[in-house]
This record gives C-alpha cells, sequence and structure tokens, in this order.
C-alpha cells in the first residue's frame, strides 16, 4: 500500500556539481522519479530526496549518472 502522508528521506552525495545549472539538472533529473522532490546543495554537493514510494539506492544513482554527475554516497 505505502505509506500516505509520510515521506522516505535519503541524502546523496553528488561529485560533479559545480554550478546553479549543476545542482539543477541534478534536481531535475530524479524530480522526473514519480512522487520524488530533491533539493541540492551545491557547496556541501549534498542532495536530500524526498519520496512518497521508495526507490532503490541504485534507481536514485542511476537517475544521476545518467546525465553525466557521480554519487559517492547515499545515507
Amino acid at each position: 500500500m505505502g505509506l500516505f502522508g509520510k515521506k522516505i528521506e535519503k541524502t546523496l552525495t553528488v561529485e560533479g556539481m559545480k554550478c546553479a545549472h549543476c545542482s539543477a539538472r541534478v534536481e531535475k533529473a530524479l524530480s522526473a522519479l514519480s512522487g520524488v522532490s530533491a533539493k541540492a546543495d551545491l557547496e556541501s554537493k549534498i542532495v536530500k530526496v524526498a519520496m512518497k514510494k521508495e526507490y532503490s539506492d541504485e534507481d536514485l544513482k542511476k537517475a544521476v549518472e545518467e546525465i553525466g554527475f557521480t554519487v559517492t554516497c547515499i545515507k
């Protein structure tokens, strides 16, 4: 069924984001997954992800790496 009204949160460390355009691309790639919202912090290289349904770490990593960035850690 899922966790109605609750969000699952993960934190990704992403290498390669060098400007606001880069972080926006990462946010857009992750947000393209259904029920996902993402907010990137360029300085810390951290992307906070909130999901209405759970995606595997591999799904999140694939979305970011398909656009040319490297995920080094997922918590």
